[in-house]
């Protein structure tokens, strides 16, 4: 039985998020946005996270209207501080240093627009690692490994990244790696799209 559902477009260029959609099996395309994604003053990160993700969502509205539109967001938090993407391996030891035996809260937007009916959904999914006590060695050893650079809190969950670890909360282990995707469904369900 063909799908009758509207075609789905993914606001980001990130290949782990593209990665996870393709999960739900469901086709779809993906095109980056173009939008500012600096903080603005004095906004919390929960509100960050949301504004952004519905943010890349709606900057495609009119170049796709007739899609669902998919947007995310995520910030990683150190003791009320929002940590990026280290961008090289002197910044990833710096913030893996920091989180050693530490707990780094993440917040992780979704946002689905669906143009044809003028609506939006936007939520945020925590999730917390609790990383081991971590020797500088180890810290070097991981990243000449993996060299996390382009993910905020320099790690790769999906990967070597796990062995930092010592446990994790949370209620979807995708929001970890950045789009979560039990939330996500609902949100589909909810345009009326069917997953499964």
């Amino acid at each position: 039985m063909p799908s009758t559902n509207p075609p789905l477009l993914l606001a980001s260029s990130s290949p782990y998020r593209r990665e996870l959609l393709a999960r739900l099996q469901l086709p779809f395309i993906w095109h980056s946005p173009e939008i500012d994604e600096a903080p603005l003053p004095d906004e919390t990160a929960l509100a960050l996270v949301q504004r952004l993700a519905l943010s890349k969502a709606r900057a495609l509205v009119d170049a796709y209207p007739e899609h669902i539109i998919i947007g995310s967001d995520q910030v990683a938090v150190l003791d009320g501080r929002i940590i990026g993407k280290p961008q090289h391996a002197a910044g990833a030891f710096q913030q893996l240093r920091a989180a050693s035996g530490r707990r780094l809260m993440f917040l992780t937007a979704v946002a689905v627009i669906d143009p044809q009916r003028s609506t939006e959904q936007v939520d945020c999914v925590p999730f917390s690692v609790h990383f081991r006590q971590l020797s500088d060695a180890q810290i070097m050893r991981y990243i000449d490994k993996e060299q996390p650079f382009d993910c905020a809190g320099s790690f790769k969950s999906e990967g070597l990244g796990v062995s930092l670890f010592q446990a994790t909360e949370g209620s979807d282990a995708t929001s970890l790696v950045g789009l979560p995707l039990i939330r996500l469904c609902d949100m589909l369900n909810a345009c009326g799209i069917s997953v499964p």
